[in-house]
């Protein structure tokens, strides 16, 4: 369903939207560069409701089926991370902090007080922002496989670059597909491979569901530009849960380490084996920690 937030028209899957669901405790899902909301694992978002809580998504904006911003521009990258290497703050068409308001703009529309609130990758950055922008609203957040963004940490391994620069060989979805699969292929989690079958139907799903290739490149200008959070971070008072993978190739496992060191009282959860990337294995890894972290502030306010 579409809401109205922040100005924006966001796409929305909510589980109760049937209104079954109204009194079980919120959890909102931030997805990462690019990602639809479609790309949570069905079977995290499962076991979510099977613990009992309401589980929202959405498509952040410029991707899927939320506000298309092309009257933006494409953004120049290069001339961006140029800046960034410089020391320079680039200037992007928003800010990630936009795409929180997006995010906390879903809950006021959905008529939701308070969510804990889940983030991978850059969806991690925005949940931070989230909890920074309104920590009356954050019963708990969780960052997985994101960064604070402070200057100085790793940066991604030069083919992981070379794959996330990359463009397909034509729109054709086959030539979609098969750059998705090159760059799922080199991000991916080690110890927890998918077969390639599985993983080009998840990706053709979602190429037919929407390709906004500029609206990435938007989002990540976007990323790049946020260069005080890092320094923001010790602000957020709600209980946090850090979850990273120890052999992450884009977004190195230090970068976990930065954030938790950062959130006073943040807990940190490294996972082996874990790429860059939510599959099976890794889900299953995952809730252990995320569950029991929900679980614990549920009784901390019994």
């Amino acid at each position: 369903m579409k809401i109205k937030s922040n100005g924006m028209d966001i796409e929305v899957e909510d589980s109760g939207a049937d209104g079954s669901q109204a009194g079980r405790p919120v959890v909102l899902l931030i997805m990462g560069l690019g990602m639809q909301l479609v790309a949570w694992p069905p079977a995290m978002v499962q076991s979510l409701l099977d613990a009992g809580y309401r589980v929202v998504r959405h498509d952040n904006r410029d991707v899927g089926l939320s506000s298309h911003l092309d009257h933006l521009g494409v953004p120049n990258l290069i001339w961006a991370g140029l800046q960034h290497k410089l020391g320079f703050t680039p200037r992007a068409p928003y800010s990630l902090s936009d795409m929180a308001l997006d995010a906390i703009g879903v809950l006021d529309a959905l008529g939701i007080a308070r969510a804990h609130v889940v983030g991978v990758s850059m969806g991690g950055m925005i949940a931070q922002r989230v909890a920074l922008a309104a920590p009356g609203r954050v019963q708990s957040l969780t960052s997985i496989m994101s960064s604070s963004g402070a200057r100085g940490l790793p940066n991604p391994e030069p083919s992981v670059i070379k794959a996330l620069l990359s463009r397909p060989a034509s729109s054709a979805p086959a030539d979609v597909v098969d750059h998705y699969v090159r760059l799922f292929t080199a991000i991916g989690s080690p110890d927890f491979t998918v077969p390639e079958a599985d993983m080009r139907e998840r990706i053709l799903a979602g190429v037919e569901r929407s390709f906004r290739p500029v609206g990435t490149l938007r989002q990540m200008l976007a990323v790049v530009a946020d260069t005080g959070r890092a320094d923001e971070l010790p602000r957020i008072t709600c209980p946090t849960l850090v979850l990273h993978g120890r052999s992450d190739p884009l977004v190195p496992y230090a970068c976990g380490e930065d954030t938790a060191r950062r959130i006073p009282g943040a807990k940190m959860v490294g996972i082996d084996g874990m790429g860059h990337d939510l599959p099976p294995g890794v889900v299953a890894h995952i809730m252990v920690h995320l569950l029991a972290h929900l679980q614990a502030q549920a009784a901390d306010q019994a």
